[in-house]
């Protein structure tokens, strides 16, 4: 089923279910609302061939207003991407700006969520806090929170991703790097021309890496070891950033100390984590998980309602998840146990948390079928996107991860 026959019955249940949720006529992609308090019985979902349904569960005793997009994981022409605010680079925009950018080649867009947290800062807008692949380029490293992604057998997974990026300089020695992030004083970030420009750093020493003779190179990979060659040294910053070219980039304290490396010197990036992630075409961060192998991880201290987004799976389906809160009369938002339990009663055997409060967002086809909490998107740096393949597309170098079915979950770290 396309996008284009059911868009009209997707924005009018959108647009009444904002004026009340009493009394609305549901069509038969979206099944009735089924509040918490008698559980999420996802069996009542008509069966069809599209592979996905919509629906709006409103307990409005809270009230809670949530928003699910399901996927049946046995349709295998349904993968997912990642996008970036800035479209080729890091920056800030809404999902549906993002949706519009996207490559007609990765396939048609379905659903999508909001992703990752990210930074603010005047440099460096939209650089996501923790890994992204976008396209099967490495434009964002792990920091060590929960992450998601299909695996190369079509699996979703979700786990604690560790960096373990480093260059290997001529005498043997190692110096951890981040990745396209605001660089530490005291510390190395490799830039790529994923971040826009330049480098936006000011002092420190920069190396200006080419290709050697070797046919690995650019765009970045996750889980590989590339050979660079020192093309220039720069002492000033803010280095011009080019796709044929990395930029490592040391701050003023580290600087002193590094192993001599000048024009034609050779060094290996390595872009190694843990776990071993090599191959994968998409992944985003978020965080904290929230369900682990049935069961909802445990969260002390005082715990806040907020909006909310979640992606969360089990054998047969997976669930694109979305809580309005911060609205009194509409929704008050979900704790992280709430929201856990609720992932559970879907029917979840895992689940990991991803940004929310006015960034919240689900976009089904072509509309935002939520109330974000500030009355309009809020720009963000990524979003999770699941677009149908053609049939053609579909198989060995794809630009997307499919989704594989019945396919049993590995256990996931906590946060």
């Amino acid at each position: 089923m396309s996008c284009e026959r059911i868009v009209l019955t997707v924005w009018t249940t959108a647009t009444r279910a904002t004026r009340g949720w009493g009394g609305l006529l549901w069509f038969w992609l979206v099944w009735p609302t089924l509040g918490m308090a008698g559980g999420v019985d996802v069996s009542q979902a008509p069966k069809h061939d599209s592979g996905w349904s919509y629906f709006h569960d409103a307990v409005p005793e809270i009230p809670w207003s949530i928003h699910i997009f399901r996927i049946d994981r046995a349709h295998r022409e349904l993968e997912f991407c990642t996008t970036l605010g800035g479209t080729n680079t890091l920056g800030m925009s809404t999902v549906s700006q993002q949706i519009k950018q996207l490559p007609r080649e990765l396939g048609q867009p379905l659903a999508a969520i909001n992703g990752d947290f990210y930074n603010k800062s005047e440099n460096y807008p939209g650089d996501p806090r923790d890994l992204q692949i976008c396209q099967g380029e490495l434009v964002s490293g792990p920091t060590g929170h929960a992450c998601f992604w299909v695996d190369t057998d079509g699996n979703p997974q979700t786990t604690n991703v560790l960096s373990r990026f480093k260059v290997v300089w001529a005498d043997g020695t190692a110096t951890a790097f981040g990745l396209n992030e605001e660089r530490p004083s005291d510390g190395a970030v490799l830039y790529t021309a994923a971040l826009g420009r330049s480098t936006h750093t000011s002092g420190g020493l920069e190396l200006v890496l080419e290709r050697t003779s070797t046919n690995l190179w650019l765009p970045l990979r996750v889980g590989q070891t590339y050979q660079a060659r020192v093309r220039a040294v720069r002492r000033f910053g803010d280095t011009p950033l080019d796709a044929d070219f990395l930029v490592l980039s040391f701050g003023p304290g580290i600087a002193a100390r590094l192993p001599k490396a000048g024009p034609g010197t050779i060094l290996r990036i390595m872009t190694e984590t843990v776990p071993d992630l090599k191959g994968l075409t998409a992944a985003i961060g978020g965080g904290p998980t929230l369900v682990r192998n049935g069961k909802a991880m445990q969260w002390s201290g005082f715990q806040m309602r907020h909006p909310r987004t979640a992606i969360g799976w089990n054998k047969e389906h997976i669930f694109m998840v979305e809580v309005d809160g911060r609205q009194g009369q509409l929704s008050v938002g979900m704790t992280f146990a709430e929201l856990a339990a609720y992932m559970i009663k879907l029917g979840c055997q895992q689940a990991v948390n991803l940004d929310g409060g006015g960034s919240a967002t689900l976009w089904v086809c072509g509309n935002v079928m939520n109330n974000p909490s500030e009355g309009q998107e809020r720009p963000g740096a990524n979003a999770l996107v699941l677009v149908r393949k053609n049939s053609e597309d579909s198989g060995p170098g794809r630009a997307a991860s499919r989704v594989a079915p019945s396919a049993a979950p590995r256990p996931s770290a906590t946060e």
